[in-house]
C-alpha cells in the first residue's frame, strides 16, 4: 500500500469515535468563519452550497453519524453567521428559513450517500471477478435460506483470501482475535496490522457479521502460510460478509461450522 494511503487510513483510525463528532461540528464552523468576510457579497444560497460540500467531506472521510452532526452544524452556523439578525440563532427572512431547512435536509441526504459510497467503495474499484463474487452472493441472499448463503460465503472467502479454512460462529464474541474491519484494514489488539507486507496474522482472524444493525456472529478466517491478500480482496470479503448478514435478516436458518 502506498505510504500516503497508509497515512490516510491511520488518520481515519485515530480520528474515529467521539473525536470525529468534534471534527464534524468544527469543520462547518471553520468554513463559515472563512466565508464570513464575504457576508453581504456572497448569496446565502451559495454559502449553503459550500457548507454542503463540507458536510460531504466529513461523511466521506468518517461515517454516517459524523455526516449527520456536520449537517446540523452547517445549518446552525449558517443561521448564526449569515441570516439576519446576525450572530443570533434566529431568522427573520422567510427565504433564509427555506435555505436553512434545505441546507439541513440536503446535508443529511448527501452525508448518508457519501458515507454509504465510502463503505461500498469496493464496487467502484474491483475487477470483474470480484464483482461476480459480490453479485452471486447478493442473488443468493435474496433467494436462498441462510445456511446455503453462509456456506457459499465461506467457500468464497477461502478462495478469495487464500485461506486454509473458514468457519462461522453464532453468538457472543469470545476472546480478542485479530479483526478484519469494514474498511478493509486488519487490527491486532488496537493496532493496525500491515497486511500489505506481512499478509494476515498467523492466528484466526474474525470478520464480524451484522443483521439489522445488530451483531449476530462472525466468520473466523484461518490464513494459509504465505497468503497476502490485497486491499481490494479484503474489501470484497467485508462485502460478502454483509451479504451473509442480509440473508440472516430474512432467514432463521442454522449454520454448522466447517
Amino acid at each position: 500500500m502506498p505510504r500516503f494511503v497508509r497515512y490516510v487510513h491511520e488518520f481515519r483510525r485515530l480520528m474515529a469515535g467521539p473525536l470525529s463528532l468534534v471534527v464534524a461540528v468544527v469543520v462547518p464552523l471553520a468554513l463559515g468563519a472563512v466565508l464570513l468576510p464575504a457576508r453581504g457579497h456572497l448569496a446565502n444560497t451559495n454559502v449553503a452550497l459550500l457548507l454542503v460540500v463540507a458536510v460531504v467531506a466529513v461523511a466521506a472521510v468518517w461515517h454516517r453519524l459524523a455526516g449527520a452532526v456536520a449537517a446540523l452544524s452547517a445549518a446552525a452556523w449558517f443561521d448564526f453567521f449569515f441570516t439576519r439578525p446576525y450572530e443570533r440563532f434566529s431568522i427573520s427572512d422567510s427565504s433564509d428559513i427555506t435555505t436553512a431547512v434545505l441546507l439541513l435536509a440536503v446535508g443529511f441526504a448527501v452525508s448518508q450517500l457519501a458515507a454509504r459510497a465510502r463503505r461500498f467503495e469496493v464496487i467502484a474499484v474491483t475487477d470483474a471477478g470480484h464483482l461476480t463474487r459480490i453479485h452471486d452472493a447478493a442473488v443468493l441472499a435474496r433467494s436462498k435460506p441462510a445456511p446455503a448463503v453462509m456456506d457459499h460465503v465461506r467457500a468464497e472467502l477461502v478462495d478469495l483470501l487464500g485461506l486454509r479454512a473458514c468457519r462461522f460462529e453464532y453468538g457472543s464474541l469470545i476472546g480478542h482475535p485479530p479483526r478484519l474491519e469494514h474498511d478493509g484494514s486488519v487490527v491486532v489488539g488496537r493496532k493496525p496490522w500491515p497486511t500489505e507486507e506481512l499478509g494476515l496474522p498467523a492466528e484466526d482472524v474474525e470478520l464480524r457479521v451484522f443483521a439489522s444493525g445488530k451483531y449476530v456472529g462472525r466468520f473466523m478466517l484461518t490464513p494459509a502460510p504465505g497468503s497476502i491478500p490485497d486491499r481490494q480482496s479484503l474489501l470484497v470479503a467485508v462485502t460478502l460478509a454483509d451479504q451473509a448478514g442480509a440473508a440472516l435478516e430474512t432467514s432463521a436458518g442454522h449454520v454448522t461450522a466447517a
